[in-house]
């Protein structure tokens, strides 16, 4: 093997140090992944259902009165009621796989090592928390960086717009008898504009959505979610592969944002501001260079105008709660 030459040597052959990473295969629980797979198909199935019995009913599909605690044992006394919950569940755990695998995929194609998409179930108004992988060795490249990072988004969102659409067809106006639903979401742009082509004769807010056009919201939301540009999420990943240095400037920035929206809007991303701020600071080291190309910046402008399109301020609106405030606020 010849000796490395200098590159000050009259040749101009020369070695160069290249780090190199040994990632040592990891043991796969392959059935712990399926295993949460399948109860997070259960507990979606579950409130799939009664969303779905109430809107065959004419009923609002999202009612506070059915909690989790409640609707689980009258989905598994009658096992056949979860038949119900498949248009629910199905939609959004098929947004939410492709989100993850859009992910999975683009780590696979760059030689990353990544787990498999875990799913969260949860009990709560849409049965799960969502899902998330496990980068496991390092990004070699912003370029793979940015792939990986908006994949994912990229991938849900086109199956929630198909979802939505779909959906929008599904639903159908309150009935006249008129049941005020106690539990109101905040529509973002994405859905106002979908809705204004399709039908605007009735006001968006004087439909009752399918169970479809929920599961769609849903994964509008975590859209919206993961494209906030801070920290270790999709959004926090692309902007460390434009800027490295700017990241924590963003992820700052993205907190100080956050923590006036749940003050006066949705006290949520009181919650989102502090994970971003425990977390929001570090990232993986990539290597600074080389920089990503133009059409990958072109397709940052799409994230950010999907956030724009996905994102909004007040995501619930407890109606009760709210008649209570303005009781409260007039002196009665």
């Amino acid at each position: 093997m010849p000796n490395p030459v200098s590159p000050n040597s009259s040749t101009t052959e020369y070695y160069q140090a290249v780090p190199v990473y040994i990632v040592s295969p990891t043991r796969r629980r392959t059935w712990l992944y399926v295993a949460f797979f399948c109860l997070t198909v259960l507990t979606t199935l579950i409130v799939g259902a009664r969303m779905e019995l109430n809107f065959q009913k004419n009923l609002p599909a999202l009612s506070l009165d059915d909690n989790f605690l409640s609707v689980f044992p009258w989905a598994l006394r009658h096992p056949t009621r979860l038949l119900l919950g498949i248009p629910f569940s199905f939609t959004l755990m098929l947004i939410l796989f492709a989100h993850e695998m859009g992910h999975y995929l683009c780590c696979r194609y760059y030689g990353v090592n990544a787990t498999l998409p875990f799913f969260v179930p949860f009990p709560s108004l849409f049965g799960t928390m969502g899902a998330f992988i496990r980068i496991k060795s390092p990004i070699r490249s912003r370029a793979a960086l940015f792939d990986i990072g908006i994949a994912g988004p990229i991938a849900g969102l086109a199956f929630a717009v198909l979802a939505l659409i779909i959906g929008l067809f599904l639903s159908k106006p309150i009935s006249g008898l008129g049941f005020a639903p106690d539990l109101q979401l905040g529509y973002p742009l994405i859905f106002r504009g979908a809705h204004h082509l399709l039908d605007a004769s009735v006001p968006l807010a004087k439909i009752n959505l399918s169970p479809v056009a929920i599961a769609a919201w849903v994964g509008m939301f975590a859209t919206a979610l993961n494209l906030l540009p801070g920290g270790q999420l999709d959004g926090g990943h692309i902007v460390f592969s434009i800027s490295p240095r700017l990241h924590r400037i963003i992820s700052r920035l993205t907190i100080l944002i956050l923590i006036p929206l749940g003050t006066y809007r949705w006290m949520g991303w009181l919650l989102w501001a502090v994970l971003l701020a425990v977390s929001g600071m570090r990232h993986p080291v990539v290597p600074e260079r080389p920089s990503i190309s133009r059409g990958r910046r072109w397709l940052a402008v799409f994230a950010i105008i999907t956030l724009l399109l996905t994102f909004t301020p007040t995501p619930f609106t407890n109606t009760s709660l709210r008649d209570v405030f303005q009781e409260l606020r007039s002196g009665k």
